[in-house]
């Protein structure tokens, strides 16, 4: 299944439109997979990058009060950080750190899939993808890909006192230690 998607993405002329496609009809399915293992299984093995990344954005999007309408990219995944709640389903005994674990988890997922978008050039056909790869063009960046240390400080002093609210101190060291990796 993950190397047809991967193929249905990579076939198209527009990658990224084929991904947007296949990843709104994918999306109501990732919804109902009640176990995290099994959500983790499907990210971790998607052998589309791109396919990845949105299905990835498309979670937080959803997990958004107040969804963005930004274009993906690293200010968009320092929005998910302040903004995402956690709405997936769970198992009945599921503690609530480790539903923000996971989310904290998809976030850097995210991130790693982002990357590795725009440094391989994903975006463009596969044709074009290869001339840009010879070339050693480099990855094309967004406005919105340019953000500062202090801007990543901020969002995430929000974020953490947004968990002390819901979790209260001092965090379960999992959480703790994916901030760290994210930041």
């Amino acid at each position: 299944l993950q190397r047809m998607l991967s193929m249905a993405v990579e076939v198209d002329k527009s990658p990224n439109c084929s991904s947007c496609k296949i990843a709104d009809i994918i999306f109501p399915s990732l919804l109902n997979i009640h176990l995290r293992s099994q959500r983790e299984v499907f990210f971790n093995t998607m052998e589309s990058q791109l396919l990845r990344c949105k299905l990835l954005e498309l979670l937080f999007q959803h997990s958004c009060d107040v969804p963005t309408p930004l274009p993906l990219s690293l200010d968009k995944i320092l929005y998910f950080l302040s903004h995402f709640s956690v709405l997936l389903p769970y198992e009945e005994e599921t503690a609530p750190w480790q539903r923000w674990d996971e989310m904290l988890q998809y976030l850097s997922l995210l991130l790693m899939s982002y990357q590795n978008v725009i440094r391989d050039h994903l975006w463009s056909p596969l044709n074009n993808r290869m001339d840009l790869i010879i070339q050693k063009a480099k990855p094309k960046l967004q406005d919105s890909d340019d953000i500062s240390h202090p801007d990543i400080a901020l969002k995430v002093e929000a974020f953490t006192s947004r968990m002390q609210q819901v979790l209260g101190d001092p965090f379960p060291p999992q959480i703790t230690e994916k901030l760290c990796l994210f930041q």
